[in-house]
């Protein structure tokens, strides 16, 4: 699944969303298995909005995601804030032609497009091939609460002079899955508005299920939290956070 007309508006739609604590999150985690990291791959890196921050602060970052539109994005951003960033199309479970890295990292719930466990076990192995050895991954992922509580048979809406929305999240088709359904009208300069709609599907696993793949795959879990927290995961976290480091 790859953002369309969505990609160009993605960004003020996140507006609030707190960026400032994934970097956190990627700084506190490396601190904590006192990794040294000078390269990182962000996988799903969207608009840049994490790669661009990890650049800023002397991280070597290569950032990959499906979506050209967002790629487009990322560039024109890291352009803006003179960020050296290099932005490479390519699909999560099938990552080719890369180096290998210190970190890599799939933020901001990038990961639950991924729809079967096959394809979450495929992008696990894909990762685990770009790191080095001892390397470190991180990711995040909604939590089967959040799914099922706060996605599944609501409706969100924004109502702003500019850009506004209507996001209804529908039950998906595979278990543990959502669909949501957008709507969001643009007003351009002569004040008419114009309507795009795309439909995201978004699916998470048991964290049992992610730990067995990631087992797999090779890697070592050595943290699980909830919600930006390094505290032990509550039942009722929206977002669950990782931490891995591939074997030898």
């Amino acid at each position: 699944m790859s953002y369309q007309h969505f990609a160009y508006y993605y960004d003020q739609l996140m507006k609030d969303a707190p960026y400032e604590h994934w970097i956190s999150f990627f700084q506190q985690a490396v601190a904590s298995v006192e990794a040294e990291v000078s390269s990182v791959l962000d996988v799903g890196c969207g608009t840049g909005s994490i790669s661009i921050p990890l650049a800023l602060k002397g991280y070597d970052v290569t950032g990959i995601d499906l979506s050209d539109d967002m790629l487009a994005v990322a560039h024109e951003k890291s352009m803006n804030q003179h960020a050296s960033v290099q932005y490479l199309q390519q699909d999560m479970t099938e990552i080719e032609g890369l180096p290998e890295f210190d970190a890599a990292v799939i933020f901001c719930d990038s990961l639950n497009y991924l729809l079967t466990e096959e394809k979450v076990a495929a992008a696990f192995q894909s990762v685990y091939r770009h790191l080095k050895e001892n390397g470190i991954f991180l990711f995040d992922v909604h939590s089967l609460y959040k799914i099922h509580k706060i996605f599944s048979g609501n409706t969100f809406a924004e109502n702003a002079q500019e850009l506004s929305y209507i996001w209804q999240c529908y039950e998906g088709e595979y278990p543990d899955s959502v669909e949501h359904e957008l709507s969001f009208f643009v007003q351009d300069e002569d004040a008419r508005y114009s309507r795009f709609d795309e439909v995201h599907m978004q699916r998470t696993l048991s964290v049992k299920a992610y730990e067995h793949l990631l087992e797999e795959a090779g890697f070592r879990v050595l943290r699980i939290t909830g919600d930006f927290s390094e505290k032990e995961l509550e039942p009722e976290a929206e977002r669950i956070f990782f931490v891995c480091q591939k074997l030898k």
